[in-house]
């Protein structure tokens, strides 16, 4: 399990932005704290979790970072407005055991990070998190029966977070369009998307 750092101090009345890796916080310089936690869920949920323990909690965890478009005309950076785990088996568990596992997470978009409050939108992509990078078209076409976008950290971050009754918000931008060779498009485009979430944080978090 990759080390996760927490650059900064948490702040009871500023938000804590959560990201997988230093190539994605390249440019946050808000003075806002960063929570790095490496790539995948464990890394992800463990990371906030331990963050998110203590006594001091800040006002909203924002998770940043970059995602792959599942079908076209995906580009640029989004908010979520609904998260899935694409690589848990919810139905069959369902069936083994009578209970819901995993299910999806539908978020509130356009929070007020001064209040916590949340304004109802329904706007936003849906998004498919799975420890598996998504680099092939058959994989691609399977997600984008149920999502826009897919990413390795999202779910994690949002799960965490609600379980510690801390208010989430999942900010990606487009990095690839999921298919073959997006792990060479992600080594070529990250600087850039890292570029946008920090502008993105620069306007909308001040």
């Amino acid at each position: 399990m990759v080390a996760m750092r927490l650059i900064g101090e948490i702040d009871p009345a500023r938000p804590l932005l959560v990201v997988a890796v230093a190539q994605e916080a390249a440019y946050l310089d808000s003075g806002l704290p960063v929570l790095l936690t490496g790539m995948g869920k464990v890394n992800a949920a463990s990371a906030v979790a331990a963050t998110l323990v203590g006594a001091v909690r800040p006002t909203c965890v924002v998770n940043l970072g970059t995602a792959g478009a599942l079908k076209p005309g995906w580009s640029g950076t989004h908010e979520v407005r609904s998260v899935l785990q694409h690589d848990l088996d919810s139905a069959v568990l369902h069936s083994l055991t009578g209970e819901t596992v995993g299910a999806p997470l539908d978020l509130d978009l356009g929070l007020d990070l001064d209040t916590a409050a949340a304004a109802p939108s329904a706007t936003g992509p849906v998004l498919a998190t799975g420890d598996l990078f998504v680099s092939d078209e058959p994989a691609r076409l399977r997600l984008a029966e149920h999502a826009d976008l897919v990413d390795m950290e999202g779910y994690a971050v949002a799960a965490a977070a609600r379980a510690a009754g801390v208010p989430v918000r999942l900010i990606k931008h487009v990095s690839d369009e999921a298919g073959e060779g997006a792990a060479k498009t992600w080594r070529e485009s990250v600087d850039a998307c890292a570029v946008l979430l920090a502008a993105w944080v620069r306007e909308n978090l001040g």
